[in-house]
């Protein structure tokens, strides 16, 4: 909304990712244009990118996957090359890295989400970042109903600003309050995420069938694996599921949901990278406060399905 983005403009943006990112494009009544991913960082490939755009295109939105970076460098290269701006979904990724520099800071604007299962959380709730003065001065108003807003609402004397159309997308106090408390902290959960992880991944890299994170500068907001296969993800989860161990598929594709199969009915979409990563990923749990007995129960439990000659699919 903030770019003035609409009718007949295209958003190139990722299958593999929550929907959120796509339904974005469509609120605004532009459309989506789906690119493939790496497969190493599930993130957009820039060739695929490159492939994707025509003189409607105004815009490509990565996403960084579970709290590691999409190969952002790359994809700032095609946008600059083609005048496009970078928006950058960052959801998953506060904290984390690319090449010493911090998520977010590499695009035009980026999103963070602050929701439950993120590094840091406000319950609900997200920010944005920006290095325009103009988008940031937009995007204040959006939230508040289309005002100008230099001063809060129930602290101005004077007539209230309203210089465009806008909603009611500004944080509670309270909820501000609890996410900045926890700034301090963000390298600390960090921490406690990564050794999870890396205790996870030392325990579970045995098994021949799995493929562990790689990325070095992952902060873990999820830990997942990919299988071999789409039979061999599916047993598996169904037995750690069977042993009480919640695990969960991160992401189904988006141009495979209802809405998204009827809007694009005329057009074959070939993702197969995408198609590929969605069939054999599967997230584990995994959380900062995660102790010695629940790390340890997962690990043994893998050790358990891969132990029994049933089930090596």
């Amino acid at each position: 909304m903030a770019y003035g983005f609409g009718t007949g403009d295209e958003i190139i943006v990722p299958s593999f990712t929550f929907v959120s990112t796509v339904n974005a494009t469509r609120f605004v009544n532009a459309n989506p244009v789906f690119s493939d991913i790496e497969e190493n960082t599930f993130g957009l490939d820039s060739e695929s990118i490159t492939s994707k755009i025509t003189s409607n295109t105004k815009a490509v939105v990565p996403m960084d996957y579970g709290g590691s970076s999409c190969n952002i460098n790359s994809i700032k290269k095609v946008t600059d090359e083609n005048n496009l701006k970078l928006i950058e979904d960052a959801a998953e990724g506060l904290g984390s890295s690319v090449n010493g520099k911090k998520v977010g800071s590499l695009s035009d604007l980026a999103i963070f989400s602050f929701c439950g299962n993120k590094v840091l959380t406000t319950g609900e709730g997200g920010a944005i970042v920006t290095n325009s003065k103009e988008i940031f001065n937009k995007i204040k108003s959006i939230r508040s109903h289309g005002r100008l807003d230099n001063i809060s609402y129930f602290n101005n004397p004077s007539d209230a600003e309203y210089v465009g159309i806008g909603y009611n997308w500004r944080m509670s106090s309270i909820t501000a309050a609890l996410g900045i408390s926890q700034i301090s902290k963000l390298d600390k959960l960090i921490k406690m995420r990564q050794e999870n992880a890396f205790f996870i991944s030392n325990h579970i890299s045995k098994h021949k069938q799995i493929q562990i994170p790689q990325n070095p500068e992952n902060i873990y907001q999820m830990y997942s694996i990919l299988l071999e296969n789409k039979k061999l993800r599916n047993a598996l989860q169904k037995f750690l599921l069977e042993k009480k161990i919640f695990c969960k598929i991160y992401f189904q594709p988006i141009h495979l949901m209802d809405y998204y199969i009827e809007y694009f009915k005329d057009k074959k979409i070939s993702l197969p990278t995408t198609e590929s990563i969605s069939e054999r990923i599967l997230t584990l749990p995994l959380y900062p406060n995660m102790n010695n007995n629940e790390k340890q129960y997962l690990v043994d439990s893998i050790d358990e399905f891969f132990e029994s000659s049933a089930n090596l699919l």
